[in-house]
């Protein structure tokens, strides 16, 4: 394990990580000099624009943003030229770097047209002040033609597509409003961005049906897909069922009656998939094809940072700008007491300064359970996504449930993250790991 940079300015942090303390940390105790630098250094964040809200043509049973239309009072409007305008621009002059990436996002992206977005590609060109500025953009890629291709492609996006894996997997839970499957349409849309030249990457859902699959779906998304750069996100969630709709709800496990959702990923299932993906990866693909995770993973092992929220000691640096302009921290919690504010009457930069924000993001971290914060792989997971924090630890705190499952991973991982780790220390590319994992697996 490398060196970690940090060094915690409070005493109390280290009396809480001392063995057999169980008493709960207090999450102002802990700042570090990094948050401080980090607080101190020029404005660098990101956001995800929700222009058409949680509208989709899909109804995905474990889609926890279509629900969102019932907070902002049912059927939701798309954002107005007007307000697009003061987005841009306010999002360009609040990031004080060279180079400004948008994320569009949904529910389901593409509902608003193509020429919305040539509206938005000619307003950023008019405030970019010299910035560069790239896009890109998720989609459930149903709704795809050679209109949006050449949008795409003319405008150099990369295009992030929804796709779970084989048509048994995909076709369980992505179907339209009608019921219908989606698998088809999808891999014709990939098929059109192969042949008009558009960047894409693939985007997939981590669900029970996965569980035992993981070397197979990785072949799918290299051979068949195409996708050089995957990133598999797993999926727990608790439900309730609500008269009147159609799908379960999507709630905290706290809620009466909340039971663990059937389409949800076990803990083991999942460490085994990326196990069995790994295994896949690192044999054959390193520096050609690449899994958000592994990279992420090898970041941490090399200490630096990992470029996913996800992995990060801290979180917040990703926001959510809703269709109305309300602001959030994070794509998972868009819920009435996180709503950092509205960029009609505060500006993105003075969001983002927000203590609201900070503390959200110090959150991630500093409401740890000690025995998390103790664990050999803390450096390389850092607590994953809050989301996910349904279990609970020996002192009260919340824990992630997914921990057993990275616990087998990066156990599995190590060797190969540590090879690779050193084989960059010495400037050679780490994918001389590739017959290093053969000769370590029996293959040569």
């Amino acid at each position: 394990m490398p060196c970690q940079k940090n060094v915690y300015l409070s005493s109390e942090y280290l009396r809480h990580r001392l063995p057999g303390n169980t008493e709960p940390m207090k999450q102002k105790d802990i700042f570090t000099f990094r948050d401080a630098e980090k607080q101190a250094g020029p404005a660098a964040f990101a956001t995800m624009l929700k222009p058409a809200g949680s509208s989709c043509n899909l109804d995905c049973h474990y889609c926890y943003y279509l629900d969102k239309a019932v907070q902002y009072g049912g059927r939701q409007a798309v954002m107005s030229d007007e307000l697009l305008e003061t987005y841009i621009r306010q999002y360009i002059e609040a990031n004080e770097v060279p180079t400004v990436q948008f994320c569009w996002h949904g529910g389901e992206p593409l509902l608003l047209g193509v020429d919305f977005y040539r509206r938005a590609m000619t307003l950023q060109r008019k405030y970019a002040d010299g910035k560069r500025i790239e896009n890109t953009l998720q989609t459930n890629a149903t709704l795809v033609d050679e209109a949006w291709c050449e949008l795409f492609r003319e405008n150099n996006f990369l295009v992030g597509v929804s796709l779970d894996g084989p048509e048994d997997i995909h076709d369980a839970f992505r179907l339209t409003k009608g019921g219908k499957p989606t698998f088809a349409r999808v891999m014709a849309s990939i098929d059109l961005f192969r042949r008009t030249g558009v960047e894409y990457n693939t985007l997939s859902v981590v669900n029970r049906l996965c569980e035992g699959r993981g070397a197979e779906i990785y072949r799918f998304f290299r051979n068949t897909v195409g996708s050089r750069y995957m990133q598999f996100l797993p999926a727990v969630e608790h439900v309730v069922d609500k008269p009147g709709m159609h799908r379960p709800l999507i709630v905290a496990p706290e809620y009466e009656g909340a039971r663990l959702a059937e389409w949800s990923v076990t803990a083991k299932g999942y460490g085994e998939f990326l196990c069995d993906i790994f295994d896949q990866w690192v044999i054959n693909d390193v520096g050609q094809y690449f899994v958000q995770l592994f990279d992420a993973a090898l970041a941490q092992w090399c200490g630096v940072q990992p470029g996913v929220c996800s992995m990060g000691e801290t979180c917040g640096d990703a926001l959510v700008v809703e269709h109305n302009g309300d602001v959030y921290s994070c794509d998972h919690f868009v819920y009435p007491e996180y709503k950092l504010g509205n960029i009609r009457e505060t500006t993105l930069a003075e969001i983002y300064r927000s203590k609201k924000r900070r503390d959200f993001g110090l959150a991630k971290r500093n409401a740890l359970p000690a025995e998390c914060l103790r664990c050999k792989f803390y450096f390389a997971c850092r607590g994953e996504c809050p989301k996910h924090r349904f279990e609970t630890g020996a002192d009260g705190c919340r824990k992630n449930t997914l921990c057993e499952g990275y616990m087998r991973f990066y156990r599995h991982a190590q060797p190969y993250m540590e090879f690779m780790r050193d084989q960059l220390a010495h400037g050679q590319s780490p994918a001389w790991v590739v017959p290093f994992a053969r000769r370590r697996m029996g293959l040569m």
